[in-house]
């Protein structure tokens, strides 16, 4: 049985932006409960040179969006930084999924040899086949901001665990 480029993709990064969303939908809970002001929580970070849960989910968002744009052969969907709530939060995940569903399996299915190049003309410049981008770089990526902004929130109190962490699947 083969895994196709879709499968290995859209799925996962439904369930886990879904699960992101739970996750900051118990932390805006959990701040008004404790009528703890909002940026306490937004502006909170693990260790002063990481960044902050508000950029961990957006930095999350963009990967899922990205990656999943470059697999299709798409433009990447172009989203502001301008973020300043967890309303506003919720609304960059909503736009992010919304954008899975313009991607079809066709698209995707079959790019596992397409050459796919981060940051073309810099000294950083890297090339990967579509495979090794999803597996090897756009997958684990992703993981790690979630899991900052997840382990931001349990480090501060909010009632999380892991079934909060992996979502529905």
């Amino acid at each position: 049985m083969t895994l196709s480029m879709y499968q290995a993709s859209i799925p996962i990064f439904k369930q886990m932006l879904g699960a992101l969303s739970g996750v900051l939908t118990k932390a805006e809970a959990h701040a008004t409960a404790r009528k703890i002001d909002p940026n306490a929580l937004l502006q909170a970070r693990l260790f002063p040179d990481m960044f902050a849960l508000l950029r961990q989910v957006q930095v999350a968002a963009d990967f899922a969006k990205s990656v999943s744009a470059r697999i299709a052969g798409v433009d990447v969907p172009s989203f502001e930084d301008k973020e300043e709530s967890f309303a506003d939060l919720q609304a960059r995940i909503a736009k992010t999924l919304t954008f899975f569903d313009s991607l079809s399996p066709a698209q995707m299915d079959g790019s596992e040899d397409r050459k796919i190049v981060t940051q073309a003309g810099t000294p950083k410049e890297k090339v990967f086949t579509g495979q090794s981008y999803l597996l090897n770089y756009g997958l684990p990526h992703f993981f790690f901001h979630v899991t900052s902004a997840y382990a931001i929130l349990r480090h501060n109190g909010v009632g999380v665990g892991k079934t909060d962490y992996i979502g529905n699947y």
